[in-house]
């Protein structure tokens, strides 16, 4: 049993190293987006953030009126 234990452990400690050769190698083989396309995709991911934002405003002010509404009849 104990051996077995060390052996494990053993197998652990070893393919700590291959984990992250394999991160690495892995790393490599991404795409990464010129400036101009991250520039881009950012801004579109902010003005679609902050458009949403404002919608889910109207809709939450239209209900809580609606319920303000409901709850004083």
């Amino acid at each position: 049993m104990a051996d077995s234990a060390k052996k494990e452990k053993a197998a652990k400690k070893q393919n700590k190293p291959d984990f992250f050769k394999g991160v690495k190698a892995e790393f490599k083989k991404i795409s990464w987006p010129d400036k101009d396309s991250l520039l881009k995709q950012s801004v579109a991911v902010v003005c679609i953030s902050v458009v949403l934002g404002a919608v889910i405003a109207v809709l939450d002010f239209l209900m809580q009126y609606g319920v303000d509404f409901l709850t004083s009849l």
